[in-house]
């Protein structure tokens, strides 16, 4: 089992701290087992199991629990008054007004609140309101390629070929067998479309609704609008509209399935409000679902880059600089750095079309071009890094 060891200690520097600790991401990309690790850690500490009270609303074991009231009742006849209790509270959208118990253990003394949630929407609304300045949200992803080759070890080269084709959830990692790894994913795949998109959202045409998903994921790393996939998809025989499309496109969004990618002038220094492009939570499940016919490996490299720059805290946006684009811009702290994306650039066309963006910006932050070159073709004040050893934080 690998250590999660950004989030969990992130996990650790909060402990006992008046805030309640909500960890957010997609089905199976390891929420659970982090609050077990964490456990395991305060029990290290001098914890003891009693003062330790888990709920998982995934688990049939615990279906009277669903009620707010019942739940609130239960781990409040488990602390002690004399003793830290450590409360967690596993895919806790699950139950209704939920927040409403969540806020009742937050104000007691001695109780140190976690909540895992695998929708957006746990951060929204009614949530947001009632426990505003009360929570820390930690967003968790797949495993990165370092975390991934931590476990699997071996070969780097082999390591990142897997990587790249299989993606980074934790389970999918340790399965050797081909057919078993992609009926895995399948099933992430379909708990996260029935449980978190069509249940939440009430979607009743799912063809059309994996039909977007299927254009979505043909399209990671491209400019689209909800409007030219309506149209691409009417055209195709499934006629729909701009504002279904978008509709849909949220409640993705909202299930950590896909991640929306704003655009930054860089001369204008502002947020622009179209053209936007979306990225995947994790490009195992692209192969799963479209197969090797769809491999597109500057799009995936990009998909795998921009999902790092996210587990390192950044803020990230798609460039634009006159009519160039820059791949990323990456926020974090006041600081900005820019990336370019490519799968290689020893052809001099490739090289003079992936630095000319990087040239044309003013000022003096960071600028690098990832691609899977073994040598380094930089120019002045642009380095060039390989995309392995930049995953691997070399």
């Amino acid at each position: 089992m690998v250590q999660r060891k950004q989030y969990l200690g992130k996990l650790k520097k909060l402990k006992d701290k008046k805030i309640i600790k909500v960890v957010t991401g997609i089905r199976r990309c390891g929420k659970s087992t982090l609050l077990l690790m964490f456990q395991e850690y305060l029990k290290e500490c001098g914890v003891e199991d009693n003062q330790i009270i888990t709920i998982n609303f995934e688990d049939i074991a615990n279906e009277p629990l669903l009620d707010y009231r019942k739940l609130h009742d239960h781990v409040t006849k488990n602390l002690h008054q004399d003793k830290m209790a450590y409360v967690f509270l596993d895919e806790i959208q699950n139950v209704p007004q939920f927040q409403k118990a969540v806020d009742s253990l937050f104000i007691k003394d001695n109780v140190d609140v976690y909540i895992t949630g695998s929708n957006a929407q746990l951060l929204s609304g009614e949530l947001a309101t009632l426990l505003s300045g009360r929570y820390i949200e930690i967003a968790m992803l797949p495993l990165s390629f370092a975390e991934y080759y931590e476990m699997v070890g071996g070969n780097q080269r082999d390591a990142w070929n897997n990587y790249f084709k299989n993606g980074g959830f934790p389970y999918a990692a340790v399965i050797e067998e081909e057919e078993i790894r992609r009926e895995y994913l399948m099933g992430i795949y379909n708990s996260v479309l029935l449980k978190d998109v069509v249940a939440r959202k009430r979607i009743s045409d799912i063809p059309l609704l994996e039909s977007v998903i299927k254009f979505l994921f043909d399209n990671i790393g491209s400019i689209v609008s909800s409007k030219k996939i309506a149209d691409s998809l009417t055209t195709y025989g499934r006629k729909t509209t701009s504002v279904t499309v978008e509709n849909y496109i949220e409640a993705l969004t909202e299930a950590f399935i896909l991640y929306k990618a704003g655009r930054y002038d860089v001369k204008g220094k502002q947020y622009l409000k179209s053209l936007e492009k979306y990225y995947l939570v994790d490009v195992g499940l692209r192969r799963m679902l479209l197969g090797d016919r769809s491999a597109d490996l500057g799009h995936i490299l990009e998909n795998i880059v921009y999902l790092e720059l996210l587990r390192r805290g950044n803020k990230v946006s798609i460039g634009k600089i006159d009519n160039n684009e820059i791949d990323f811009v990456a926020e974090f702290g006041g600081d900005r750095v820019y990336y370019q994306v490519a799968a290689s650039i020893l052809d001099p066309a490739t090289f003079e079309r992936e630095i000319a963006p990087l040239k044309k910006i003013a000022d003096h932050y960071p600028k690098f071009i990832l691609s899977l070159d073994e040598l380094p073709m930089g120019d002045a004040g642009i380095k060039q890094v390989n995309i392995v050893d930049f995953l691997l934080g070399n």
